[in-house]
């Protein structure tokens, strides 16, 4: 990011980092280190990795003390005001290879790092001096402490232990009996056990979001370091387990030497590296691709999501596959093949170890594409015949004869999917008892992906020399295809409906039709690529992805902002969600015929978002967009689906780096 300074406080406030533990644990605030969201928190530790997060260490207050003089560094929101006003000597912010923000203080420049060691509860907090000074001078450092879920707040309360337990170069303190103990480890010159509450903190990101936004911290002691010629160095190392301080340079060391691994690892075998302009997505996409067990899984979104099965299996590609991880691509499929039950993929892991979520249609549709994705990069017959050809054997299955939600295929060879009270497809929003989009019947991306999936079953059933087996899904697929003809073809605007029911049909103008040409095995006719094509380019179509409802729409909301009801009730209904946009451009080039003029094109879409990616803190992507100009961000700052699908779109679509689909005989003859 360029130079932040004082009189540019609304960036340095609204302007956020982010760092991971690769357990789903992190460490995130703003840029002055204002927490402004519940979520913010220096230590916000993944206690049933990836989920159980508790917000751990909040924050550290910190007071330079020079000659005498006190200069506090710290800045939070209290009411009707910012105090202390530390704002006032922020200089500077870098995001590589660790968060790191800089103050002048008095002609002393210090730099503050924050980073979490990868597969640890644990995060560094180091303060460095520019130069040795020969001032007498002090920092002082109070810890503050929240200890709570991180969906919720903490208050003062006579419940709370501030009993100190200390040993040589280490304090440990358990806040509550049935939450973890929290060490720090340190080489302070003193410790003052003084301990008191610091009240009434307010988060002005959850007031505009309309929920609870006012907390108290607990201080338990304050760590005194002397900085002065011989030292210009004072850290912290607070996390689950006990450190010893004298492990940080090897700490620091290792971590960087593994951020520094993850750019020269990207690139394919035998390929060369990847544009530069990537490198701040794909130390990104690293974040969100976590351990679960033995094997990996998908952080949806930080800071508030878990991993769901839609978000991880439309991530795989443009997080694993593209960017070279084929082993961390095989183990996610692991863990959510092992996941499946009736047919069906987990919607998502909830966030304290309950039983999986199973209310989603495409997830387990998305698992076919991200197999064949796999197949196709890797070329791993013995793993995906092996392994994913039986599992998807049985979801079949499970579809054709019926499971959850009334999902199954209907006599016409298309998939029938939903019930009343339940949102299965992507587009999930629901306020109390309103589903605001149900889409109930056939969603027009269901047979897109429930045609390709017969078609990857086709392909496969060949691979493993089951030839009547073969000939059986290639005629469901061709069946289905006719059928989607026959339903979706909208003539009065040129494109296809959103949903069939019966007699009756969805006209509204949505981004889902652009899966019926995107995936590997298109449903729609190529003569019918261009129309939906243009359709979806005039009505959809802005620089930051796809909105998801066209603007002349009397449903359309252009603004993804106010409470909890407001969002949720614009979150499909035109708000921008740059993931689409991924498909889209793969969409176009296949269209467009991938010549080097249309890669440029499709270079042309990506730019704007990649442009934004590079120019935050966090070198992310986040969630949504606004449906209207100017575009400001919403939902979570960083989404695993908008990193992947720009990613992936890059690679293949601009760069060429694509496999080709495994054939199945249905698609040869489409040729």
């Amino acid at each position: 990011m360029a130079e932040a300074t004082h009189h540019d406080l609304r960036s340095a406030l609204s302007g956020e980092w982010l760092d991971t533990n690769g357990m789903g644990g992190y460490a995130s605030s703003t840029l002055l280190g204002t927490n402004t969201r519940r979520y913010h928190g220096l230590l916000v530790a993944a206690t049933e990795p990836p989920v159980g997060r508790v917000v751990m260490l909040s924050k550290i207050e910190e007071t330079l003390v020079i000659n005498g003089q006190r200069f506090e560094l710290s800045t939070n929101q209290y009411p009707g005001m910012l105090h202390p006003a530390g704002y006032q000597y922020f200089r500077q912010f870098c995001s590589t290879p660790f968060p790191r923000m800089t103050f002048v203080v008095d002609g002393i420049t210090i730099h503050k790092t924050v980073l979490m060691p990868y597969g640890r509860n644990q995060v560094v907090v180091q303060y460095e001096l520019d130069a040795p000074t020969v001032r007498p001078c002090q920092l002082e450092l109070r810890p503050l402490i929240a200890f709570r879920d991180y969906h919720s707040l903490t208050h003062r309360n006579d419940a709370l232990n501030g009993t100190l337990m200390q040993d040589a170069g280490c304090i440990k303190l358990q806040p509550y009996f049935l939450l973890p103990s929290l060490y720090f480890a340190h080489d302070a010159a003193n410790i003052l056990p003084d301990s008191d509450w610091y009240l009434n903190f307010e988060y002005e990101v959850e007031r505009e979001r309309g929920l609870d936004h006012s907390e108290d911290l607990f201080n338990p002691f304050t760590l005194l370091f002397d900085l002065d010629a011989a030292r210009c160095r004072a850290a912290v190392i607070a996390g689950t387990t006990p450190e010893d301080i004298a492990n940080l340079p090897q700490i620091i060391a290792g971590e960087k030497q593994r951020r520094e691994s993850i750019l020269a690892g990207s690139s394919n075998a035998g390929s060369a590296p990847l544009e530069p302009q990537l490198d701040a997505l794909l130390r990104a996409a690293d974040q969100f691709i976590v351990a679960r067990g033995k094997h990996k899984t998908v952080i949806a979104g930080y800071h508030w999501f878990c991993d769901w099965g839609r978000d991880t299996m439309i991530s795989l590609p443009g997080l694993a596959l593209a960017t070279g991880g084929l082993q961390i691509a095989r183990d996610i499929l692991v863990t959510f093949i092992e996941s499946l039950t009736e047919g069906m993929l987990p919607n998502r892991f909830p966030d304290r170890g309950e039983a999986p979520e199973f209310n989603t249609v495409d997830a387990t549709l998305w698992l076919f594409h991200a197999a064949e994705r796999y197949w196709a990069y890797s070329g791993d017959d013995e793993f995906v015949l092996g392994t994913c050809y039986p599992a998807l054997k049985d979801v079949v299955a499970h579809h054709v004869r019926g499971t959850r939600h009334n999902i199954h295929v209907d006599a016409d060879g298309l998939l029938f999917a939903g019930e009343p009270g339940f949102q299965l497809t992507w587009m999930d929003a629901r306020i109390g008892d309103w589903v605001v989009t149900p889409r109930i019947g056939k969603p027009v991306e269901i047979q897109a992906l429930w045609y390709n999936a017969l078609c990857v079953m086709q392909a496969l059933a060949q691979a493993a020399g089951e030839a009547e087996e073969s000939a059986s899904l290639g005629a469901m697929a061709k069946k289905a295809q006719v059928a989607f003809h026959q339903q979706f073809w909208n003539g009065a605007e040129g494109c296809l409906f959103d949903v069939s029911h019966g007699d009756e049909r969805d006209g509204a103008i949505r981004p889902n039709q652009v899966f019926s040409i995107s995936l590997p095995h298109p449903i729609l006719e190529r003569a019918r690529w261009g129309p939906v094509l243009a359709a979806v380019e005039c009505e959809l179509l802005t620089p930051m992805g796809l909105r998801t409802l066209s603007p002349r729409d009397s449903r359309y909301v252009g603004r993804y902002q106010g409470n909890v009801e407001q969002r949720d009730g614009a979150y499909h209904q035109g708000t921008v969600w740059p993931w689409l946009l991924g498909h889209f451009v793969t969409a176009y080039v296949k269209h467009h015929g991938g010549s080097a003029a249309v890669r440029q094109e499709a270079r042309g879409f990506l730019t704007p978002l990649l442009k934004y990616a590079a120019a935050t803190p966090a070198g992310q992507l986040p969630e949504v967009f606004d449906g209207d100009l100017p575009q400001a961000a919403g939902g979570c700052m960083a989404q695993a689906w908008s990193v992947a699908e720009l990613l992936r779109s890059y690679i293949e679509d601009v760069s060429g780096r694509v496999p080709s689909a495994r054939p199945s005989a249905l698609s040869v003859a489409q040729k």
